[in-house]
């Protein structure tokens, strides 16, 4: 079935129904003989957190690796790694800390889901469930909020990927929906490039980053249904050609959505209410004209904010937030190591956490919470191509 959204783009619902159930039998042989093992009598302080971190790593190396890291002291130590992902480069995990969700992402004919049963206390993962994703290069995913869907962003795919989760955790049979668009960049922007996928925060819409189409796909979620969303009714927010919509973050109110853009390499700042964007700031993150921003976090006091860049002069620009009008100064920007793709801050904001791809580890800095500046502790997580860091709750 056909639809069409507002500014033109097309949209193609696929429902891969039976072909699909039978790509799905083949693949899960494999998961039950895919496990690591950790230090089950490992005691754990109570600042003490667990960190998945994903790769750019083939199935026969571990992709996926568990780290115990302190929040207080910055200190890392190994537990476990899990092989049998083909470049898990995107991965996150349940609010109650038992399940986590993988990328696996390659080519339409490998691009793979897989779900990863997490025990903190027992210090292991074991692969628990792997699905076609049927859309090239996933590279971003998301679990709607009524816990009932989870979806996909596919990059290469031009399109993201809709799964039912059983009680169980499992995905069933998917559906894709495909996007058609393309941008003045003729290099980077010839297609639909769906770079990230997440729910507003009031709980009523699916939003996806189009690179390639400069928009913002909005879907008002509808619960209880097949997609988990209503196709019908879905609108666009337009952000400059040329720009790149990348990674997103809302402010914990809920009120202001802060945009990286991966080619412009600026955050453009919106408010946000009942659905709708209003665009009321754009300020430069990546000011070498490198066309490679990444990744964007606020703090856990809200009170600054982080984009990284890759390319050229790679680092993280550092932004001071007006806390009652959401605009942001620039504050900073810290040098890191090469590409930094992603980075996570810890949750009681003391530490900033970078995964180097390009440098084949994790650079850890202290995070001043009054300043926002970062200082280089000179502590590193020595592993190869590191690109996603998650905290479990």
């Amino acid at each position: 079935m056909g639809l069409r959204l507002e500014g033109g783009l097309a949209i193609t619902f696929t429902d891969m129904g039976k072909r699909h159930s039978w790509l799905c039998g083949i693949l899960l042989a494999a998961p039950l003989l895919a496990s690591c093992g950790g230090r089950a009598s490992q005691k754990r302080s109570d600042s003490t957190l667990t960190m998945l971190v994903g790769s750019y790593a083939p199935a026969n190396e571990e992709g996926v690796r568990m780290f115990r890291f302190d929040q207080e002291t910055g200190d890392c130590k190994a537990v476990c790694g899990l092989k049998g992902i083909s470049n898990p480069s995107f991965l996150i995990i349940t609010d109650d800390g038992k399940r986590v969700y993988a990328v696996g992402e390659n080519s339409e004919e490998k691009a793979t889901a897989h779900l990863i049963r997490l025990n903190q206390q027992a210090g292991t993962l074991t692969l628990a469930d792997t699905k076609a994703v049927h859309g090239a290069d996933p590279c971003h995913l998301a679990i709607m909020p009524d816990s009932m869907h989870l979806v996909t962003a596919n990059y290469s795919g031009g399109s993201i990927t809709i799964f039912p989760l059983k009680a169980d955790g499992t995905m069933g049979e998917s559906d894709v929906i495909h996007f058609t668009g393309c941008g003045p960049d003729t290099t980077r922007q010839e297609q639909a490039h769906l770079h990230c996928v997440y729910p507003s925060p009031d709980g009523k819409w699916l939003m996806a980053d189009d690179l390639g189409s400069d928009c913002i796909h909005m879907f008002p979620l509808a619960p209880r249904t097949r997609l988990g969303i209503d196709t019908s009714t879905a609108q666009n927010a337009c952000m400059a050609p040329g720009s790149g919509p990348r990674h997103a973050v809302f402010d914990a109110e809920g009120k202001h959505l802060y945009l990286l853009n991966e080619l412009q390499g600026d955050v453009v700042v919106c408010n946000y209410a009942n659905g709708r964007l209003a665009q009321v700031q754009s300020i430069q993150a990546d000011s070498v004209g490198a066309r490679g921003s990444a990744d964007i976090h606020l703090s856990p006091d809200g009170k600054y904010l982080y984009a990284s860049n890759r390319l050229k002069a790679d680092g993280i620009a550092i932004f001071k937030v007006d806390t009652h009008t959401g605009l942001l100064t620039r504050a900073g920007y810290q040098d890191t190591g090469a590409h930094p793709r992603n980075f996570a801050i810890t949750p009681n904001g003391k530490y900033l956490l970078v995964a180097c791809r390009d440098a084949n580890c994790i650079e850890i800095y202290q995070r001043d919470a009054y300043t926002g500046m970062l200082t280089d502790t000179g502590k590193r997580i020595q592993m190869p191509r590191p690109v996603v860091i998650q905290f479990a709750r």
